[in-house]
């Protein structure tokens, strides 16, 4: 059997990963204890070895090619599962460790992630969680994110989704509105109503309300003075001050609904719900520290 590798190669792989991930030689160096001139040796001797160009260079970072992106999602998913084999036979399988990249929407990322994470960090002391909560989408590979969290069902193929929860909607609207205005007892109502719209991130056009008609779920399109845009709360401080009435997860208003802040309006029209998920690119392996922290989120969201 021909050798592929050698003691070298793997190291010089480990050290271009490490490079890819800082965007950096220096970094790079500085993360594994190394000098950046040994970084820079290694990647010179893979582009070599490979005959291609993997980093554009300036003085200040360095930016992966589009061989070297291809070569460094690879690369990626083989040290993981050395690292996992390794552990393995070691034992310390049982025992995650390294960093784990997500991107959470802002809305998602402070009702459910961010409060669950320092049970996550007591029980992985060894994991690091790097979390971007925006609602931009993100590029798994040129970002090297490991997951991210996304509502709505999702037609990409190329992407693996676990369920999180489904997460329950509720129209809600001030007291001080409601006596205003009255208090909307259909849905046909609503076209008399100001109501505020949430412009989806990615489409910048506003999300229908989702309600139940007898036994069907509608879209119901709605139109007031306000639409809001990337963020969802922004919508709930418009409610909370009397500006209309707005369509938004119920984990997000429990607290104005418990004080009477806000006030559940067409109940008898509810039920719906927006599903949330867990996503990584299809044919990825998980390493140990992504797949506990999916673990962790899929027994530790409520309703997941």
């Amino acid at each position: 059997m021909r050798r592929h590798f050698d003691d070298v190669l793997v190291g010089s792989i480990e050290l271009f990963c490490a490079a890819a991930e800082q965007g950096s030689f220096a970094a790079a160096a500085r993360a594994l204890g190394v000098t950046p001139a040994a970084v820079s040796r290694s990647v010179a001797r893979l582009e070599g070895r490979l005959g291609a160009r993997l980093f554009v260079r300036t003085t200040r970072q360095v930016s992966l090619t589009e061989a070297g992106r291809l070569y460094f999602e690879q690369c990626r998913q083989g040290l993981a599962l050395l690292i996992d084999a390794q552990r393995a036979v070691t034992g310390a399988q049982g025992m995650p460790a390294g960093v784990v990249r997500i991107s959470v929407p802002t809305t998602y990322g402070h009702y459910r992630v961010l409060p669950l994470l320092p049970r996550f960090r007591a029980r992985y002391p060894d994991v690091r969680v790097e979390i971007h909560v925006s609602n931009r989408n993100i590029d798994f590979v040129d970002e090297g994110y490991d997951l991210a969290i996304r509502a709505r069902d999702l037609p990409d193929s190329r992407l693996v989704a676990y369920k999180l929860e489904d997460a329950a909607l509720v129209v809600v609207a001030a007291p001080g509105y409601l006596a205003a205005r009255g208090r909307p007892e259909s849905i046909a109502a609503l076209a008399r109503h100001d109501c505020i719209d949430f412009a989806l991130p990615s489409t910048n056009r506003p999300v229908p309300w989702l309600l139940r008609d007898g036994a069907a779920t509608v879209e119901v399109a709605v139109a007031g003075t306000c639409c809001v845009y990337e963020d969802l709360m922004a919508g709930v401080t418009l409610a909370r001050s009397g500006a209309g009435l707005f369509q938004a997860y119920r984990f997000t208003v429990e607290e104005d609904l418990r004080t009477g802040t806000l006030v559940e309006v067409l109940a008898q029209h509810g039920g719906c719900a927006q599903p949330f998920s867990v996503l990584y690119p299809h044919g990825r392996h998980l390493p140990l520290k992504v797949r506990a922290f999916v673990d962790f989120l899929r027994e530790s969201v409520p309703g997941g």
